[in-house]
């Protein structure tokens, strides 16, 4: 079975988090709560992980992954940002958000649309994944923990454990999370396109 470190949703221990982030680092797979729902993630170079994230999902290779980062200026490491995007991105971060962008070539080849050279980004609101983020200072591959053959995301950490708790390395265990997913919004139109109603409002 996984381990399971139950930490607090808005006052994160910092040990606990320093031993998440080793977890990701030596390339092991995680769940944890976000602003929207719970998701699964991964290092960002690790494709193995990658690899065994899809097999749990079972996602084929046309669903992309989103990097969640930490703030704006990692956002303009990975896209490309013009003023408009800008400052929507920075009235709407951080928040339920994902924000699909012209990628730059710093952007991991993998998680780039093959064909619109595009990327997915987000900077999400809930103080666990954020620490997880400040302390391994990179983003991480993500994506809903979305079960095969279920209509809704998971939110509740328990029975996580008890569905996939042998095909994961870690599950935090921050509370129950809720069950709509992030708003996707194409920033490469103008204006821009809402592609995904989730749970924040399209300004």
């Amino acid at each position: 079975m996984s381990q399971v470190l139950v930490i607090h949703p808005s006052h994160p221990q910092q040990r606990l988090i320093e031993r998440a982030c080793d977890c990701l680092r030596e390339g092991g797979i995680v769940v944890y709560p976000t602003d929207t729902t719970y998701a699964i993630g991964c290092h960002m170079g690790d494709k193995n992980a990658l690899d065994r994230i899809r097999q749990i999902r079972r996602l084929d290779d046309r669903h992309h992954f989103t990097i969640a980062c930490r703030d704006l200026s990692e956002i303009a490491l990975y896209a490309r940002v013009d003023n408009p995007s800008f400052r929507l991105i920075k009235q709407l971060t951080p928040g339920p958000y994902t924000f699909l962008l012209p990628a730059t070539r710093d952007a991991p080849k993998r998680l780039v649309h093959p064909k619109r050279r595009t990327i997915g980004l987000r900077v999400p609101d809930h103080p666990i994944l954020q620490a997880l983020l400040a302390t391994l200072g990179e983003p991480i591959m993500t994506t809903t923990l979305q079960l095969p053959d279920e209509g809704l995301p998971e939110s509740d950490p328990e029975l996580i454990r008890d569905r996939i708790g042998r095909q994961v390395d870690l599950i935090i265990d921050g509370g129950a999370c809720g069950l709509e997913p992030t708003t996707i919004i194409d920033l490469t139109a103008a204006p821009p396109v809402l592609v995904r109603a989730g749970l924040g409002p399209f300004p």
